[in-house]
């Protein structure tokens, strides 16, 4: 069920607005009074308000006072102030919207006006919630799949070159380039090696590479060779036997390491914000409830316990 919206008048002669506060009860909205500025700032600390009703004119701080006052807190800034009074002065009108107030009602008010008035100013500021949540959720949305498309084309947990009939590579993951460069270091850049276009291992300083190459049908004189390192210790593509994207894998295999996010977003090469958003997916895909207890869940696959 939701809650009714709530409005609070700031008049020194509430009396004389019994009519108007009738007409908002009678709408289904939930009305207080303050008889003063400090008063209206009372109840505003006190509790959530939706519009508030603004008479310029009262003794000691005056509506425009009052609402300074308001804006000044930034909790406080989306709240929508219509300005009431009595003076019928063109340039109070001006200042008072130009001080940031969103409508101004002349009294003696006429309470259908004010009804609408404040019903529209009350949808416009649940438009704008909504909206902003809204965006909120799409940049979030936006940033996994820009990250997403980001790993795909550096694909850290596959080593895949793509390569033409005349070895021209015209394709390499991130991981491909790491293991060419830690096996192969002397390799031409640019062009598949030819310790790769024979048998499926290759022994180097640092180990060995196993090899898989794969052709088109048809004489497609494409190309595509996989590498993997013989004997690599559990990585992050294990961590996939969770129920994660290879992307969340990643994720989760530097939060096993002691990795900050901030820190996994430098070394993944995106920004803290995506991070936070893959961090709150593997949680709930993992069915736990933080990092602590997604660690101990990547390290029961990265370091199994010896039986």
């Amino acid at each position: 069920m939701n809650k009714a919206p709530t409005v609070l008048v700031v008049d020194d002669t509430p009396a004389n607005l019994g009519i108007v506060l009738e007409s908002l009860h009678s709408a289904g909205l939930r009305v207080l009074m303050a008889e003063s500025g400090a008063r209206a700032l009372e109840l505003l600390v006190r509790q959530p308000i939706d519009l508030v009703l603004l008479d310029v004119i009262m003794p000691g701080r005056d509506g425009f006072a009052t609402f300074a006052d308001i804006r000044a807190r930034a909790e406080w800034a989306d709240i929508p102030v219509l300005f009431m009074t009595a003076v019928d002065d063109p340039a109070q009108k001006v200042s008072a919207l130009e001080s940031g107030a969103v409508d101004y009602i002349s009294k003696p008010v006429h309470p259908p006006e004010v009804l609408a008035r404040v019903r529209t100013h009350l949808e416009l500021r649940a438009a704008r919630r909504e909206l902003q949540r809204q965006n909120a959720k799409l940049e979030a949305e936006i940033a996994v799949r820009l990250d997403a498309e980001a790993q795909l084309a550096h694909s850290l947990d596959r080593a895949v070159i793509i390569a033409d009939g005349d070895g021209r590579v015209v394709f390499q993951t991130l991981a491909a380039t790491h293991l060419l460069h830690r096996h192969l270091p002397q390799h031409a850049a640019g062009r598949l090696p030819a310790e790769l276009l024979n048998g499926e291992r290759v022994a180097s300083g640092a180990g060995a590479l196993l090899v898989q190459r794969f052709r088109g049908n048809g004489g497609e004189p494409m190309q595509v060779v996989h590498l993997a390192e013989e004997s690599a210790p559990p990585g992050p593509a294990d961590l996939v036997s969770l129920g994660l994207t290879p992307r969340q894998a990643e994720v989760l295999y530097w939060i096993a390491q002691g990795k900050t996010n901030g820190e996994t977003a430098v070394i993944l090469g995106t920004s803290p914000r995506t991070i936070d958003k893959h961090v709150e997916q593997l949680l709930e895909r993992l069915g736990v409830e933080n990092r602590l207890a997604a660690a101990a869940r990547a390290n029961d696959v990265l370091r199994p316990v010896a039986r």
